[in-house]
């Protein structure tokens, strides 16, 4: 097993989630210590799962500390038991360390067996991942149909996510950070998408809106929605902020060699040195984790990116040129190269033999 930051549970705690995951235990609370997850709280069953939750849950979260929670729900599933997984990561709490447990969630989540989590949530506030909270996350993600199967697809690969690398993050535990793995912690950092920005994204793969823009709320560490006003391609330079940078989600619905498309594209706008250092880097660095989200949880193809630093550079010709650059360039034709400028002497008239004109 890889573990992205060289953190890996103890043989305690390996131990204490085999005898839980179908035993009488109701919560876990992991954190991180000595470079090594270890067993940081437990519960056992009392009432039924709602119940006991906010009783259990609340008390155990620390204004300072991050820490991940594992709730054992009342339903089941083929594999035992179905586990509600909590990340918790206060505002309050210094920045190495939300990075740290932010790179080391997939490892938990591994460690303890992707199939036996139901959902999971992300948390700043107590609000955040309470059982009202829990419950209007549940709301907010059930659909009014059964689940199609592209949709029990989707719902398996976010239960197995987080297999893809982050490699930036693997020298986060060093408290003495050297500025070469100061440079690999700034890429591809992992900002959670907040949930009307999930929404937008399934909208926009239903393509019930054609357009989105999100932001960073470098505060909170999260990626927010801005809008999702309908834009059309002369509208997209006013779409692009002056003073601050954008990730943008467009619907380009367009002909093509005879053939009508709708291709997603996605637009980065950083409006070069009118942005604080901190916004540029992070903005930067959380492009590739953004894209690889929306493309395999979300299983939305995007047709083309674009980096600009001006709205004005968005025209349809521009658009179109993106998306179906030209494959080949006309070479031009071998000319032959001009002799020398001037006079060139006088012609001279090889004859053969018997030719010279002498008489025999």
């Amino acid at each position: 097993m890889t573990h992205q930051t060289g953190i890996h549970a103890t043989t305690e705690l390996r131990d204490f989630f085999a005898k839980a995951r179908n035993g009488s235990v109701r919560l876990i609370k992991v954190i991180i210590e000595d470079e090594q997850l270890v067993l940081g709280a437990h519960k056992e069953l009392s009432r039924r799962w709602d119940a006991d939750y906010d009783a259990f849950v609340l008390p155990l979260l620390d204004e300072q500390q991050p820490c991940y929670m594992l709730y054992r729900l009342d339903s089941q599933n083929a594999q035992g038991y179905e586990w509600l997984f909590i990340s918790w990561s206060p505002d309050s709490s210094p920045v190495r360390l939300k990075m740290l447990y932010a790179a080391t969630r997939a490892t938990v989540k591994k460690e303890f067996g992707g199939g036996h989590i139901k959902d999971e949530m992300f948390g700043t506030v107590k609000e955040d991942v309470s059982l009202s909270g829990y419950q209007k996350h549940v709301s907010s993600c059930s659909a009014p149909a059964p689940l199609t199967a592209a949709e029990q697809e989707l719902q398996q690969i976010r239960i197995n996510e987080d297999s893809c690398s982050q490699d930036s993050s693997t020298e986060m535990v060093k408290t003495e950070i050297s500025v070469e793995s100061k440079h690999q912690t700034l890429q591809g950092l992992a900002f959670p998408l907040q949930l009307d920005a999930q929404q937008a994204i399934q909208a926009l793969k239903q393509k019930k809106i054609n357009y989105i823009q999100l932001k960073l709320d470098l505060e909170r560490e999260t990626i927010d929605l801005v809008h999702t006003s309908p834009t059309e391609i002369a509208d997209l330079p006013k779409r692009i902020p002056q003073d601050s940078a954008r990730y943008h989600f467009f619907l380009y619905k367009h002909s093509h060699e005879g053939d009508y498309l709708e291709s997603v594209v996605f637009i980065y706008s950083m409006p070069g040195y009118k942005c604080s250092i901190k916004e540029r880097m992070l903005y930067s660095s959380c492009k590739s984790r953004l894209l690889d989200t929306v493309e395999q949880e979300f299983c939305l193809e995007i047709a083309k990116k674009i980096e600009i630093d001006d709205g004005a550079e968005l025209t349809a010709e521009f658009l179109y040129e993106e998306v179906h650059p030209k494959q080949h360039a006309f070479k031009q034709a071998f000319a032959k190269p001009k002799g020398p400028v001037g006079k060139r002497g006088q012609k001279r008239l090889i004859k053969g033999p018997g030719e010279n004109g002498e008489d025999s």
